[in-house]
């Protein structure tokens, strides 16, 4: 089997580092280049980091990013011109920036996951059956943890888990979104979908989704231990993606979730 040829960018990030970790492990994936944000003069797992550009994408078959959303549509715009896939790992894009990913889309194969976990892809499906399911009678609230570094919230994942929601009740996701809370110790459900996000120590990630009708409480939870669960979720993510047709597509399309 030829090996693919990957591109990290942001490698000198904690996902960044843990990707070169599993692609050094992985006999599939050749790394063929690193990027980052600032200038690195030293050699990381034998190559030295550039800025994004077309000569650190032109060797590649596949780009796996998990940065911020300004450089991922920087990537997007280069590999747009090469032809080449992106995995995006990236959170916390506005609505603009999500549409200018779909129109990338239509150009090369993007996959793109706020979380690329099977455990919560998984949990993701169920929360939209549950709210299907449940219906308007049941109100909902999301709830996450990361460690202390992580600066957006809510979470990538539990946005996700909010689309499941809204998809589960046949209503758009951006009319649904309630209030955004930051290191509170509780906090209201409401007619709308309201989220807290812890931020503490070094906890890589929890999610709970909890549907209340006054009568009972419904709880769907994940616990993440390692991140290497979605390294290598991503690294699955650029191997599938190797033969596909332009198009955005999520891990729910990998797992063939339906």
């Amino acid at each position: 089997m030829r090996k693919i040829n990957i591109s990290i960018s942001g490698c000198m990030g904690r996902m960044g580092q843990q990707l070169i970790k599993s692609s050094k492990k992985n006999r599939n994936f050749k790394l063929v280049s690193l990027t980052e944000s600032r200038l690195i003069s030293k050699k990381i797992a034998g190559l030295i980091p550039t800025k994004n550009s077309v000569d650190a994408f032109k060797k590649s078959n596949v780009i796996i990013d998990f940065t911020v959303p300004k450089c991922t549509l920087e990537i997007l715009k280069i590999a747009s011109k090469l032809k080449r896939r992106v995995v995006i790992g990236t959170t916390g894009f506005s609505k603009k920036e999500e549409n200018l990913i779909k129109t990338y889309s239509r150009n090369i194969p993007i996959l793109k996951a706020g979380n690329m976990s099977l455990g919560v892809n998984l949990l993701m499906y169920l929360t939209e059956i549950a709210s299907k399911s449940l219906g308007n009678e049941f109100l909902t609230k999301i709830y996450e943890v990361h460690h202390k570094h992580k600066i957006d919230y809510p979470s990538g994942t539990a946005l996700m888990l909010g689309k499941g929601v809204a998809d589960g009740k046949n209503k758009n996701f951006y009319n649904l979104v309630g209030k955004k809370y930051l290191n509170k110790k509780s906090f209201p459900y409401s007619n709308k979908i309201n989220f807290n996000s812890i931020r503490k120590g070094k906890v890589i990630g929890e999610h709970e989704v909890r549907f209340f009708s006054g009568k009972e409480i419904i709880k769907l939870n994940h616990e993440s231990f390692d991140r290497a669960l979605y390294s290598e979720g991503a690294l699955v993510a650029a191997s599938w993606l190797m033969s596909k047709k332009a198009g955005l597509y999520s891990m729910r399309d990998l797992l063939n979730f339906k």
